[in-house]
């Protein structure tokens, strides 16, 4: 009766590992560096900040969304790839995040302070 009970336990085990060795192969990275998002020149830049801070500057050519205005009822080309910061990149990742489920390619930028952009 042990044999029989090791045999099964042995069994479960085997099944169990060959299941979660499935597929262990990474799919190819397809996102685009900064560079080349904007070496493309097919892009939105968003400042997801408040309006008030978007006056104090923002990036050339920025519109202003706040990212908790971000929703189904946003208006942005799917076609292009929105790239969007704020302060300290907090609310970036927030709006990124809430972009990408609503099926936009996005990317984040991070805090307005480090970005390599014009700014107005």
């Amino acid at each position: 009766m042990k044999k029989k009970i090791i045999a099964i336990l042995m069994i479960i085990t085997l099944s169990i590992t060959l299941v979660g060795c499935e597929n262990t192969q990474k799919e190819p990275d397809t996102t685009q560096t900064l560079e080349e998002i904007l070496e493309e020149n097919n892009y939105t830049i968003v400042d997801v900040r408040t309006f008030e801070e978007y006056q104090e500057g923002h990036v050339k050519g920025a519109i202003n969304i706040p990212y908790d205005e971000i929703d189904e009822n946003v208006e942005l080309s799917k076609e292009k790839t929105i790239l969007v910061y704020c302060h300290s990149g907090k609310r970036s990742s927030i709006a990124y995040e809430q972009l990408t489920s609503l099926g936009y390619e996005g990317y984040d930028l991070g805090a307005y302070d480090s970005l390599p952009l014009e700014k107005e």
